[in-house]
């Protein structure tokens, strides 16, 4: 006779709190932003990564757009992004980009993508003419890329530096001892390396980064990668709260509360970093202009 395995009762979800919950999006400049995306079949980081500050930024007018397909060739345990075999790179995107930014007329805009392991490059060459296609026809407008690790290699970044970007961007995500864990196509050492060139090789375009909070790291290993990126000059920071997109992604070990957040912006401040975004809510592009304007007001000071 089979052995009988008790059902053990589901655990609780961990409630969220209040400090975590937000509007569902449905502005008029929300919905206009979205039929445009739909229309020039771009896509954004803020849907396909499932953005909590969506309804915020978009009703705002502000989105970050996500060039190269919406098909990831990595498989990070913390990403909404979808992953497998991309399709081939559409070289007309830039085109359609610098369109949907004159549209709108923004004033700022952040350019990702998904990881393109699969091309030489990395994409970087649609990453640099998107930035020119964007200056053709909107001067003004300042641009923020947040690139993916091309693998390492230093060309591809040198491609994207050309470009004259206003702000280099690439995000850390986590500690080193979580990279296996969180992400697998990733090397903490790559990461580092990438911004130490950046800053070497264009001195002038400040380097920004993220770190997300709650996947199970502890708070010396954070204050330790805080260093670690000082010692590269990094000058921008971000950090916010891992929310699991589904029950498929990396669990979340636990909510940091606001306070924390407030301890770690001013260990990240004493340490040197020009300008620090930290909060539950906050993300690698949230806030993007008014943290680039209050990093320029800093920097000059």
């Amino acid at each position: 006779m089979a052995r009988v395995i008790p059902l053990l009762p589901a655990q609780p979800r961990t409630p969220k709190p209040d400090w975590l919950k937000v509007r569902a999006p449905g502005s008029p400049s929300y919905l206009r932003l979205k039929g445009l995306m739909r229309e020039l079949n771009l896509h954004t980081v803020c849907e396909e990564a499932r953005c909590p500050n969506i309804g915020e930024c978009w009703a705002h007018g502000t989105a970050t757009f996500m060039i190269l397909g919406d098909v990831c060739t990595r498989s990070c345990s913390y990403c909404a992004v979808a992953h497998g075999r991309p399709a081939a790179i559409d070289t007309a995107e830039p085109e359609r980009v610098a369109n949907a930014i004159q549209t709108l007329g923004l004033k700022y805009v952040v350019i990702t993508s998904v990881d393109r392991d699969d091309v030489k490059d990395g994409g970087a060459a649609i990453f640099a003419e998107t930035i020119t296609r964007t200056r053709e026809r909107l001067p003004q407008c300042r641009i923020e890329v947040l690139i993916p690790d091309f693998k390492g290699e230093e060309a591809p970044l040198r491609t994207v530096l050309d470009a004259g970007p206003d702000v280099l961007n690439h995000n850390t995500e986590t500690v080193p001892r979580l990279y296996r864990m969180a992400r697998s196509g990733g090397r903490y050492a790559r990461t580092l390396e990438l911004l130490k060139r950046s800053r070497e090789y264009a001195p002038r375009i400040p380097t920004k980064t993220g770190l997300m909070v709650g996947l199970g790291e502890e708070r010396d290993e954070v204050i330790a990668t805080l260093r670690d990126l000082r010692d590269v000059h990094c000058q921008i920071l971000t950090l916010g709260q891992y929310l699991r997109p589904t029950e498929k992604h990396a669990p979340m070990v636990r909510y940091y509360h606001p306070d924390e957040f407030q301890e770690l912006k001013t260990i990240a401040l004493d340490m040197g970093f020009v300008h620090v975004e930290s909060g539950p809510l906050v993300r690698s592009s949230y806030h993007a202009h008014e943290t680039a304007d209050a990093y320029d007001k800093a920097a000059q000071g």
